[in-house]
């Protein structure tokens, strides 16, 4: 007992001693600090180790801990020529046109804070867009909705989001009615199968480079003048449908 409090007592350094000529106590208590110096060598080669070990791991860069921040400030695609991107979430709109729809909606006007615009449709050229535009505009889906999008040749406007980027999707009704001064058109983005199912466009120039390539559903038969005086920012008050 005596030996092995001796053991557990040793100070450092050690000054080790030849065993030659102990007792039996002295031996074991020479023994008992060579296990601890094993010990405590095979310590340091462990925490060596480890320091290594964990100097190895690579550390996360910075961007890719950043990829799972939602982009706050999204915007349309530069390479579409109505400036739009339709949500990626939103599904093709059901609707389908039905005869006495289209029979008792032939024309509208759409009240602006600068004055009214009188719409005719083409309900032949583009059945269901007529239709899913008349739907929006009895429901009041276009009250106090903006023009977001002002240039010399167009005006745009009817999306929900205000910025361009809003609205769902709808087939497009490609026809050969020509895009001239007045043309109502429907926006859409890259796909030409598919597109905007709020948002449309007044043509103020003759825009022969969008023929065939947007559904062209009416033409503006009063208000030209209105459509002129329009601003980005301006409201949709409303818009009324007529036979």
């Amino acid at each position: 007992m005596i030996c092995i409090i001796r053991v557990l007592q040793v100070k450092f350094p050690f000054k080790i001693n030849p065993p030659y000529g102990m007792g039996g106590c002295g031996i074991i208590s020479f023994v008992g600090k060579i296990m601890m110096i094993v010990v405590l060598i095979l310590l340091g080669l462990f925490v060596v180790f480890v320091i290594n070990n964990n100097a190895a791991k690579p550390k996360p860069a910075a961007e890719n801990i950043a990829l799972g921040l939602p982009s706050t400030s999204p915007s349309p695609s530069q390479t579409q020529t109505l400036n739009l991107t339709p949500s990626s979430t939103a599904s093709l709109s059901s609707q389908t046109s039905k005869a006495d729809d289209i029979s008792i909606a032939t024309t509208a006007v759409i009240k602006t804070e600068r004055g009214d615009i009188e719409i005719t449709f083409y309900p032949k050229e583009a059945p269901n867009t007529i239709a899913n535009f008349v739907s929006k505009a009895k429901s009041g889906f276009y009250d106090n909705l903006i023009f977001h999008r002002v240039e010399d040749w167009v005006i745009q406007g009817g999306d929900p989001d205000g910025n361009g980027t809003g609205g769902g999707k709808m087939a497009t009704e490609l026809n050969s009615k020509p895009f001239i001064v007045g043309s109502l058109g429907v926006a859409r983005g890259g796909d030409i199968k598919i597109s905007n199912d709020a948002q449309f466009f007044i043509t103020k120039t003759d825009a022969s480079w969008l023929n065939g390539q947007y559904t062209n559903f009416g033409i503006v038969t009063k208000g030209m003048d209105v459509v002129n005086k329009i601003v980005i920012g301006d409201k949709i008050l409303g818009i009324n449908i007529f036979p």
